[in-house]
């Protein structure tokens, strides 16, 4: 029996013991009740470790209040130094605008306290640093403004180090090992979730810090897909302490999202990263905006430039989500798979928000 076959199995009593046992001997609780669900979840922190908004608008306020968010690491611009600025500017006018909604995570204590005055802490964080523009000091610059994440690389090499999708896998330049000290140094966390192997295995060993794979999925379930991480990867992370997110982006995790690919299959990503990292450095994230992607993306303003902009290897897919996944409340629709596979509650909670925040507590102090 194939092992997705097996899980989908687990309410009868001898096949949950079996999952349990590839989980590392969990021991299942009775099924919880919805309410019961709801209620866990209610008191969690929930971190999604990239999340963002086409518009800041109502419908975006709308979905945050139904996801149950403590807090999202954002994506901002990143072309250069000036429009990296702007989008922080832009971000604490915001907050000043709506100091009821949202709060700028600095600390890990930002987002306990977030949870406990209903508002969404939001870390700011570029997916590339192109905008250092090869200045180390701009790292300085970044940080006074309320920066706490950044990717060395995007797709592409970049003057850090070379990206997922580039040709070659030269690892960490020079400069890019300066930064990542700047980085430690100041409390940034280094993230490499689209960098390329040896820039990732790079960042890992020259860090004196934990490091994070904020979004990214398991190679071992999604293999040539140039975002996906290896097992040794994953192991080197969580040895030096970091935290990898699993995104929930559709064809990240299968082919052909909502048919072939569903929430299951998310939830095997999440296993398999626990089995090789152990459950404390694993975590979830979307790659998406909260609202999802159902209600804002077209084919045509989405799909269709990613063909252009991503190398065949990206395997973008349309439509690009996962049905039970794209709503603000995927993550109470996760737990509800979580359960019946037989999780403990601690475990979910720390993949929910607890590990983040242990990360967080390691990066920035409390």
């Amino acid at each position: 029996m194939k092992r997705r076959d097996f899980l989908k199995a687990a309410a009868a009593s001898t096949a949950l013991a079996g999952a349990n046992a590839m989980m590392g001997g969990k021991t299942a609780s009775a099924l919880a009740t919805k309410s019961e669900l709801d209620e866990l979840y209610n008191k969690s922190i929930v971190i999604d470790t990239l999340s963002f908004a086409h518009r800041w608008d109502e419908e975006e306020n709308k979905a945050i209040d139904a996801s149950g968010y403590t807090g999202i690491i954002t994506s901002l611009s990143r072309r250069n130094l000036k429009t990296a600025l702007d989008q922080l500017v832009e971000w604490h006018q915001r907050i000043r605008e709506q100091p009821q909604r949202f709060m700028m995570a600095l600390t890990a204590e930002d987002f306990i306290t977030a949870k406990k005055t209903g508002k969404l802490a939001v870390m700011m964080n570029f997916q590339n640093a192109t905008m250092l523009e090869g200045d180390l000091d701009n790292v300085d610059v970044l940080y006074g403004l309320g920066t706490r994440c950044f990717q060395l690389t995007y797709n592409s090499r970049n003057k850090l180090g070379d990206g997922s999708t580039e040709r070659t896998n030269a690892g960490l330049s020079d400069f890019g090992i300066a930064v990542v000290e700047r980085m430690n140094d100041l409390g940034i966390l280094v993230d490499v979730s689209h960098s390329g192997r040896q820039t990732s295995l790079d960042a890992i060993e020259f860090s004196k810090k934990p490091i994070a794979f904020t979004h990214t999925m398991c190679e071992a379930l999604r293999p040539n897909h140039p975002r996906a991480k290896t097992d040794q990867q994953f192991r080197n992370l969580a040895d030096k302490g970091g935290v990898a997110g699993m995104a929930a982006l559709g064809y990240f995790i299968g082919k052909n999202p909502g048919t072939d690919t569903t929430i299951e299959h998310y939830v095997d990503h999440i296993e398999h990263a626990v089995n090789v990292m152990g459950i404390d450095h694993v975590g979830v994230c979307t790659d998406y905006p909260i609202r999802g992607l159902a209600s804002w993306a077209t084919r045509e303003n989405w799909y269709e430039p990613r063909l252009k902009s991503f190398k065949p290897s990206y395997d973008v897919q349309w439509p690009a989500w996962l049905p039970e996944m794209d709503p603000p409340q995927r993550f109470r629709n996760l737990l509800t798979v979580l359960d019946r596979r037989g999780w403990k509650t601690g475990d979910m909670e720390k993949i929910l928000g607890q590990n983040w925040l242990r990360l967080f507590k390691d990066v920035f102090g409390a």
